[in-house]
C-alpha cells in the first residue's frame, strides 16, 4: 500500500507540468485568437443575421469581397505554377547564386506589406519609366488599378508554394526517375508521370495557404491600389473604410465574411495535408 501510494504520488507530480502546458496553451489561444473571433461573431449578429447578410449584399461590399477573391484566386494560380518550377530549379539544379536566391525567397514574408506597396509604386507608378511605357504602349495601369492589387498579392504570398514543395522534392526518391530514364521516357513524361503526382499535394496545400494569405491583405494592397470603391477597394481595405465612417456594423459582417473564407481554405489546406500524410 505504501509502495503504490508513492507512485501515485509521483505520477500526479510528473503529471503537474503536463496539465500546466495544456492549460496555459489553450488559456493562450482562448485570449489571442477564440475571443476576438467570438466578440466580432457577436457585434456583427448583434442586430440579427438578416441584417448580417444584408450588409455583405450592399453592392460596394459585395464588389469589395469580389474583387478579393478572383484577384486571389488568380495570384494563387500564377504562385503554384511558377512556385512548383521554383522549387525544382532550386532542388535538382546547381547554379551560381543558388543560396543568395534561396534566402531571398523568404524576404517577402519579412518585408513589411507597406513596404512592398511603395517599392511597387516605385516602380509600376504612372510617372515611373516601366509603369509609363506600359500605360503608353499597352494601356496598361498598373498602380491604383486591378493589376497592382495581383501583383502585391504575389509578391507576400510566394514564399508559401516553394517552401511546401522544396522539402518534399528533396525527400523524393529518385529511383523511379531513372527507371524511367533507362525505360527511355523523356524529361517531360518524367516530371509528367513520376514526379509531379508526389508534388500536387504540397503545391495545392501552399496554394490555398497563399490564398488565404491574399484575402486578409491591407497594407500592400491599399497603397497600390487605393481606397476607390467600385474600383479598386479589396475586402479588407472595405473594412478600414466601414471603420473610419462609423459603420462598425458593416466593418464586422465584411469582416466575418473573409474570416469565414480564410477559415474554410485553411481548412482545406490541412485536409490535404492530412490526406497526403495518410497515403505516403
Amino acid at each position: 500500500m505504501i509502495v503504490e501510494a508513492s507512485l501515485l504520488k509521483r505520477r500526479r507530480k510528473t503529471r503537474m507540468p503536463q496539465y500546466a502546458l495544456r492549460v496555459s496553451g489553450l488559456l493562450y489561444i482562448g485570449l489571442m485568437i477564440l475571443v476576438p473571433l467570438l466578440v466580432i461573431l457577436q457585434d456583427g449578429l448583434r442586430q440579427g443575421f438578416s441584417e448580417l447578410i444584408h450588409q455583405i449584399n450592399l453592392p460596394i461590399a459585395r464588389h469589395a469581397i469580389f474583387l478579393t477573391l478572383w484577384t486571389s484566386t488568380l495570384m494563387t494560380v500564377i504562385n503554384a505554377i511558377m512556385g512548383l518550377a521554383t522549387a525544382y530549379t532550386l532542388v535538382r539544379f546547381e547554379f551560381p547564386g543558388k543560396r543568395l536566391l534561396n534566402a531571398v525567397i523568404d524576404l517577402p514574408l519579412s518585408i513589411p506589406t507597406l513596404v512592398t506597396g511603395v517599392m511597387l509604386v516605385m516602380l509600376y507608378g504612372p510617372q515611373e519609366v516601366i509603369g509609363r511605357f506600359l500605360l503608353e504602349k499597352f494601356n496598361l495601369q498598373i498602380i491604383f488599378a486591378t493589376p497592382g492589387i495581383i501583383l502585391s498579392l504575389l509578391f507576400i504570398s510566394f514564399p508559401f508554394v516553394v517552401r511546401n514543395i522544396q522539402p518534399v522534392l528533396q525527400d523524393l526518391d529518385q529511383t523511379q526517375e531513372r527507371a524511367a530514364a533507362t525505360l527511355g521516357a523523356n524529361n517531360w513524361s518524367i516530371f509528367r508521370k513520376v514526379v509531379l503526382p508526389a508534388l500536387v499535394p504540397p503545391m495545392l496545400s501552399g496554394a490555398l495557404l497563399s490564398f488565404s494569405r491574399a484575402v486578409g491583405e491591407f497594407g500592400a494592397v491599399v497603397i497600390v491600389a487605393g481606397n476607390i470603391p467600385l474600383k479598386t477597394q479589396t475586402g479588407a481595405v472595405y473594412v478600414l473604410g466601414a471603420v473610419e465612417s462609423e459603420n462598425r456594423l458593416g466593418a464586422s459582417a465584411v469582416s466575418l465574411a473573409l474570416i469565414g473564407i480564410a477559415f474554410i481554405i485553411l481548412a482545406l489546406a490541412n485536409l490535404i495535408h492530412n490526406l497526403w500524410g495518410a497515403h505516403k
